[in-house]
């Protein structure tokens, strides 16, 4: 009976310690809180830090959105804390945990995610416990990422995973080239409109979602910035890393960035997908099947490649 109790003892007393690597870790600003989770290794006392940004939309700091539960950064944080390497994940302003620190609509600009960056790195590079800091960017993260990287000296490396190439004029209007022509004929004109900062007038009530007034602001900032420009002005090393069985981000679209970064090791990985799962098919029904599972692990060559990366 002794035995076992002391087994057990032992078990919970190990539980606890692995468990409790995970701490609150927020960003005071003038509009509330973006709460962000610190994940440290075990007996962690310096090193490096990777600052990891979700993508667009409703997306969380683990990688999920209310339609979606993946735990894609989830993952990413556990490996690089398995692997001696500790990791800030965080709730954009506006999304889940950070919800009170939102801004009004009309707003917010494309800038303000970057300045939050920005302020989340000056709080690190204050914080004696990490050696330097990488910014890791997922999705549309990616080019948060980059532009915050390219305004810090306190940034040591940055990577690319997933991130698009081409400036988001350009890839919203291949993704609405999908529709029928009456709706590009429609939209095309909004969208280039907005990339010259033009303001629209008033909106076909069906185009609300895309082009309500309030959200025109954000798209005029959002449209200024090209990747591959942005990304070219980096003197940091550079990874970028993408899946060939993503369905959202193509192949084209990370060797645009390939190309145009100076200091770049990159990765096209097989068989992994946008939200960084293995998957052999592209699919649409299989492949939002791995959206919605939070169990299914990471691409261990994903992992892999970002480990070799930040310890070289």
């Amino acid at each position: 009976m002794y035995v076992k109790t002391g087994i057990l003892i032992l078990f919970l007393l190990f539980f606890e310690k692995i468990s409790a690597q995970e701490f609150p870790y927020n960003l005071i600003t003038e509009t509330g809180e973006i709460k962000g989770t610190l994940t440290l290794p075990v007996d962690f006392t310096k090193g490096p830090v990777v600052l990891i940004i979700a993508g667009s939309g409703p997306t969380d700091g683990d990688g999920n959105n209310p339609a979606m539960k993946n735990n894609t950064l989830k993952m990413l944080s556990n490996e690089l804390k398995i692997n001696g390497i500790a990791s800030l994940r965080f709730d954009k302003r506006g999304i889940a945990a950070s919800a009170n620190a939102a801004t009004k609509e009309e707003d917010l600009r494309f800038e303000t995610y970057i300045n939050d960056v920005s302020d989340w790195v000056k709080m690190l590079a204050k914080d004696k416990r990490f050696s330097k800091i990488i910014i890791a960017g997922h999705s549309e993260g990616s080019l948060i990422g980059m532009i915050a990287a390219g305004h810090s000296k306190k940034v040591k490396k940055f990577i690319s995973i997933a991130g698009a190439g081409s400036p988001a004029d350009e890839i919203l209007k291949e993704q609405l080239g999908k529709q029928p022509k009456m709706v590009q004929d429609m939209t095309f004109p909004k969208i280039d409109s907005l990339k010259h900062g033009i303001l629209l007038g008033k909106i076909n009530p069906m185009l609300n979602a895309l082009f309500r007034p309030s959200v025109q602001p954000y798209m005029i900032s959002w449209f200024r910035y090209n990747p591959t420009e942005e990304i070219a002005k980096l003197k940091m090393p550079i990874l970028i890393l993408q899946g060939d069985k993503d369905i959202q981000v193509s192949v084209n679209e990370a060797n645009k960035l390939i190309k145009s970064a100076k200091k770049v090791t990159s990765k096209i990985i097989p068989n992994m997908n946008h939200v960084l799962k293995t998957i052999e098919t592209t699919d649409i029904n299989s492949q939002m099947k791995t959206y919605s599972d939070p169990l299914l692990p990471i691409n261990d060559n994903l992992i892999q490649e970002i480990i070799k990366f930040i310890q070289k």
